[in-house]
């Protein structure tokens, strides 16, 4: 007759029965009726069970950012650059990180030639002007890039708006950040020839 080695399952098993007994006999010694004793000693294992799951949940839901919360509230200029650079990356297409000065005006190029596009990142506490939109579009041919972007944490003003309608600029501000990916797999994405 073959003896099976314990496997880990069984050994918690015995280990989740054995603080049952345990809960229950303390229940009972200390003046718990019997219909209760019983009660802890069945809630006993469930609850030993479902504990490390439930502290790995909590932990990750107080570690994860609400949807309205501002995950670039505490960003650095260069944080936010990095983190528009992993979303870009996380899109599928390859990404180039610009050296901070000499750039003209183009933080991150992404894509594959001829459809890379240029991205201006602005960190801000106040809307993001014309400015920033005027050197993407700039640098942009210095970089061999089709298409522009200015991405920031905050909004645009109404010059910056008409100036990237203007130069087919696409804008993309702190309440769209989480359609960042989708945006730029769009603008690096093969184009299409049209029909005539």
């Amino acid at each position: 007759m073959s003896v099976r080695p314990p496997t880990i399952r069984r050994v918690a098993l015995k280990w989740y029965l054995l603080a049952a007994a345990a809960l229950g006999s303390v229940a009972w010694a200390l003046g718990a009726t019997p219909g209760w004793s019983l009660a802890v000693a069945g809630l006993a294992p469930m609850t030993l069970a479902a504990a490390p799951r439930f502290v790995r949940g909590a932990i990750l839901g107080v570690s994860t950012p609400h949807p309205r919360e501002e995950v670039t509230a505490a960003m650095s200029g260069t944080d936010f650059e990095d983190y528009v650079a992993r979303i870009a990356r996380s899109s599928g297409a390859p990404i180039i990180m610009t050296s901070i000065t000499g750039d003209w005006g183009v933080d991150i190029i992404v894509g594959r030639r001829p459809n890379r596009l240029a991205i201006q990142c602005k960190r801000q506490s106040r809307p993001v002007g014309a400015a920033a939109v005027q050197e993407v579009v700039a640098g942009a041919p210095m970089q061999d890039c089709a298409r522009t972007m200015v991405v920031t944490n905050h909004e645009f003003t109404p010059a910056a708006r008409k100036l990237a309608e203007l130069h087919g600029c696409e804008l993309v501000g702190g309440a769209e950040l989480g359609r960042l990916r989708a945006t730029i797999r769009r603008l690096t994405g093969p184009s299409t020839p049209t029909e005539v």
